[in-house]
């Protein structure tokens, strides 16, 4: 049988659409600084093109220019996604010996998997409900500071701000916390590269010692490309290394390369674009509010466009069919919500197209409105690294009670994982579970 080639032609026919894209990456397909011909960037380590993990010629030179234009004070490349700067991040933290993370329960699977492989040990911290019904909400600077004073050990704080839904945390207040324990605060902020050039501050700029940021998300930079920021030199000495760890030692050059003039684009465009894409976003969410919409409530990223459609009768899904059908394409729903992604890379009329389509969407009696109170947490049972490492089968959840999880378990919403590999699967988590569609999970054998 001759190969059909079956992925390059559904990525094609998809292309075909044309649908405005809201989801990433953020380049939106057509970005005029890409070169017409990337795959003659696919190149290898020579001497002329440095080493990424070695970096000493044009790579380097590349991150550094791109930490002047950030204003942070060092820059490294990552073109292992965002998940490569998390398990970097951890690394770092972790290497004086100690195993406690404090973490929010609000977090990427990298993160669990890179504590499973590093034996690292979590300790939750709870987000509060302060966002809006169906999101998950804040973590909270007291609670940090209580689980600090309970494990003044800890080798780190690891929270995730924005999340998904663009929610930001008060990262200022959780680094004063952090400050007063002398324990460096790491971000996830894969969904706020872009955020050194909004209203709202960047974490980096707020006390973060580290992020990690998805710059493929938001920003014109190929799928894969992502930065590790340092607030100073401290972890520098062992940062490459700890990429070395997790990273390829065959980075795709056209990644990079992609990052390499993303920056020079910020440097002569940032500061106008995002004021104009904040604008455009603004007038999108209060045109969504009057067509009877909710929106995350609280401080938030001013480019997200969340919007909670239970009040016009649509689960999240249906209106992304409508949206679909309208020739939009969303970044992601569920039963709640639908999430896009725009970027100083849609065209003005990207926006007026979603304003049409969410004006001309069918309206029906309001649904229920979505509870995002979580059950208690589950009791700890193995650790983490046990949990993930050892044999698991997939069983029914009414099988699953009081067996011990073998992978994380998340409705999205609410966004928090409901059970952690090495915790009981209890009645309530069940419970929980069954009432938001899952009908099965793994558990250790």
């Amino acid at each position: 049988m001759k190969p059909s080639a079956p992925l390059y032609h559904a990525l094609c026919a998809h292309l075909q659409k044309q649908r405005v894209s809201l989801h990433t990456p953020g380049h939106k397909h057509a970005h005029p600084i890409f070169p017409q011909d990337l795959s003659a960037l696919d190149l290898t380590e020579l001497p002329d093109t440095d080493s990424l993990f070695e970096a000493e010629g044009a790579i380097l030179a590349a991150e550094r220019e791109t930490a002047q234009v950030l204003g942070v004070a060092r820059t490294l490349f990552s073109a292992g996604g965002c998940t490569l700067c998390i398990q970097a991040m951890l690394r770092l933290a972790s290497m004086g010996g100690k195993r406690n993370v404090i973490a929010g329960r609000v977090l990427h699977r990298s993160a669990v998997h890179t504590m499973a492989l590093l034996g690292l040990t979590p300790v939750w911290v709870m987000p509060r409900a302060d966002a809006g019904p169906g999101l998950p909400g804040r973590v909270h600077p007291q609670d940090v500071r209580q689980a600090l004073l309970e494990h003044p050990d800890a080798a780190c704080v690891y929270v995730t701000s924005p999340d998904y839904f663009g929610v930001l945390a008060d990262i200022a207040g959780i680094a004063k916390a952090c400050q007063e324990y002398h324990v460096p605060l790491l971000v996830d902020n894969a969904h706020g590269a872009h955020l050194f050039f909004t209203s709202q501050p960047h974490p980096i700029t707020q006390g973060a010692a580290m992020t990690a940021c998805s710059a493929h998300k938001t920003l014109p930079v190929l799928t894969g490309g992502a930065w590790l920021n340092l607030a100073g030199d401290l972890f520098l000495p062992a940062a490459k290394d700890a990429m070395a760890l997790f990273g390829s030692t065959s980075p795709s050059y056209p990644v990079m390369a992609s990052l390499d003039l993303c920056t020079g684009w910020l440097h002569q465009y940032a500061t106008t674009a995002y004021p104009r894409l904040e604008g455009q976003v603004r007038q999108i969410l209060e045109r969504a509010v009057q067509l009877g919409f909710g929106i995350p409530q609280g401080p938030c990223d001013p480019t997200r466009i969340s919007l909670y459609t239970p009040p016009i009768g649509l689960t999240g899904e249906q209106t992304a069919q409508y949206l679909r059908q309208s020739g939009i394409e969303p970044e992601y729903a569920d039963a709640s919500y639908v999430v896009m992604i725009p970027t100083p890379c849609n065209s003005p009329q990207d926006f007026e197209r979603l304003e049409d389509a969410l004006q001309n969407l069918p309206r029906h009696p309001a649904l229920p409105e979505t509870s995002c109170v979580l059950p208690p947490l589950p009791p700890t049972v193995l650790s983490v690294r046990e949990a993930v490492l050892h044999p698991g089968v997939e069983l029914p959840i009414a099988q699953a009670v009081g067996k011990t999880a073998a992978c994380a378990a998340c409705p999205c919403p609410p966004g928090v994982p409901v059970v952690m590999p090495g915790e009981k699967i209890t009645p309530s988590a069940a419970e929980f579970l069954l009432a938001y569609g899952f009908s099965r999970v793994k558990v250790l054998q």
